[in-house]
């Protein structure tokens, strides 16, 4: 066993970024100036990792409504466009749903039922239950919800969002009338044009529609992916990834982000003789149990990574091992057999029984997490992480 204390994870105070500042040297000075302060030892394969917020900032990628509903009119014409599984989330969707409406004369808004995607529920399951109600089957008018559940309310932030979402919508000038489905095709009923807003499935929800019969589909990562009248935009994830802004205009998720972080990897290797990695990173990907919410509302965990933080863990499982092969031994001569069974693993051992009950996931993913519960989403300040040990194990010095 070597050094004590493992994996750290600090989140870095920085000033406030603004658009148009150079955010390689922002991070890079960050860490250097954190080091120092706090007498942090940097070494190689240390992980570097910025907020998206604080790229898409400085690049100044933001759209507006009316940047949007110039790219929802161009694409969609005067039809009633069916708008499918949006999320229940002010901060993600309301000025989206805004710009939307706006370039529309009518919207049928078809919500999933019980909870969206990322799993904010309108209504438990045991109510499903109760009412005789099957989501996978059942397509209800916002009146037959109303009258099986009545108008439900969000357990965290207290709205309404049938409501909500409908009073937007009217406020552009558009009309809406309001369904709940979980098959994708059971818009074309009401229209055969149709913008989907799902995130993680939209792949499959495009492929469904078109396949039984939809005259034009989109998805929102093909809303806002060219710049409209100069504004910002996302070529590969369109309007995916974006956050409230201002009550007019939504800040993009950011673009070139492996370009940066190698820049900053090279800029980092150059001030400290260390190669670090380097990654941007936005939501991370874990379920809270009670709120029941699936965290991951962009489109990936990190848009830009270095290529060290490429692949999945490959580690060994030390308590099946302890348990199991070397289940005889004690102290000092478990310990060294621990280290011999380390240093002799395999390079690659997936499927193999002494990694069960490992994590597997994308390095990416499980770091991009880390970081994000690091830096949390509101007042800490902290939009850049340093983490450091986390590629070490039990016998790294």
């Amino acid at each position: 066993m070597g050094r004590l204390v493992g994996t750290i994870s600090r989140g870095l105070r920085a000033p406030i970024i603004h658009q148009g500042d150079d955010i390689a040297n922002f991070v890079v000075d960050a860490v250097l100036a954190a080091a120092e302060s706090d007498n942090i030892v940097l070494r190689d394969r240390d992980i570097v990792a910025m907020t998206e917020s604080i790229v898409a900032r400085a690049q100044g990628n933001y759209a507006s409504i009316d940047d949007i509903a110039a790219d929802v009119k161009a694409k969609f014409g005067d039809n009633t466009i069916g708008v499918i599984f949006p999320i229940l989330s002010r901060n993600r969707f309301s000025v989206c749903l805004k710009g939307i409406a706006k370039g529309a004369k009518k919207i049928v808004l078809m919500f999933s039922y019980p909870s969206d995607e990322v799993g904010n529920h309108f209504i438990d399951y045991d109510l499903l239950d109760e009412k005789g109600v099957n989501p996978w089957s059942d397509v209800l008018t916002e009146a037959e919800f109303t009258e099986k559940f009545g108008n439900p309310i969000h357990v965290f932030t207290g709205v309404n969002y049938i409501e909500y979402y409908s009073e937007l919508i009217r406020e552009q000038g558009a009309e809406v009338e309001v369904i709940f489905a979980n098959n994708p095709t059971a818009i074309l009923k009401y229209t055969d044009c149709v913008l989907n807003c799902d995130i993680h499935t939209r792949v499959r929800t495009k492929k469904l529609l078109r396949n039984a019969g939809a005259k034009i589909v989109y998805g929102m990562d093909e809303i806002m992916s060219s710049s409209i009248n100069g504004s910002g935009f996302n070529e590969n994830y369109g309007l995916l990834g974006s956050n409230k802004a201002t009550e007019d205009t939504v800040k993009l998720f950011p673009r070139n982000c492996k370009e940066l972080v190698d820049r900053v990897q090279k800029m980092l290797l150059e001030k400290t003789g260390k190669h670090m990695e380097v990654m941007v990173y936005g939501d991370g990907a874990f379920k809270d149990p009670v709120g029941k919410i699936w965290e991951l509302a962009d489109p990936v965990v990190s848009p830009g990574y270095t290529d060290g933080l490429e692949g999945t863990p490959n580690e060994i499982k030390l308590k099946y091992l302890a348990d199991n092969d070397l289940a005889g031994l004690k102290g000092e001569e478990l310990n060294k057999a621990v280290a011999d069974a380390i240093r002799s693993k395999d390079s690659d051992l997936k499927g193999q029984m002494i990694t069960q009950g490992t994590t597997p996931r994308r390095l990416t993913d499980l770091i991009g997490s880390l970081c994000d519960l690091t830096s949390g989403s509101g007042d800490k300040g902290t939009p850049i992480i340093l983490i450091q040990g986390y590629f070490d194990n039990y016998i790294d010095d």
